[in-house]
């Protein structure tokens, strides 16, 4: 049965090399072939699988830096607030800064 979104059949030849090349890097990007060959067209920088898995990182860091900037606050807002908490925050921003930026460098601008 024809896929009803991709209609359009291309013969591609490759040299031996080549096909091994593809066949393995499209089984390390989790794809078909033909999927990876229309992902290598699209060049979204959000379809990487690396830039996925570097994207759920940042964000699963930026919201347990989060939690903890939520609980430094609720104590301040209680008054239970203390130095000890306000250089905790500096950190944390800290950390949030530098993994921001580490992300952004892999990736780019």
């Amino acid at each position: 049965m024809a896929d009803k979104v991709h209609v359009i059949k291309k013969t591609v030849r490759l040299m031996p090399s080549e096909a091994s090349v593809l066949a393995e890097k499209s089984k390390n990007a989790g794809m078909n072939e033909a999927e990876y060959l229309r992902f290598l067209i699209s060049q979204k920088p959000n379809d990487y699988p690396e830039i996925r898995k570097l994207l759920k990182e940042l964000i699963n860091e930026v919201n347990r830096i989060g939690v903890n900037i939520n609980q430094i606050t609720f104590h301040h807002n209680v008054e239970l607030y203390s130095k000890e908490d306000k250089e905790q925050l500096i950190a944390y921003m800290r950390k949030l800064n530098l993994e921001v930026k580490k992300v952004v460098d892999m990736v780019g601008n």
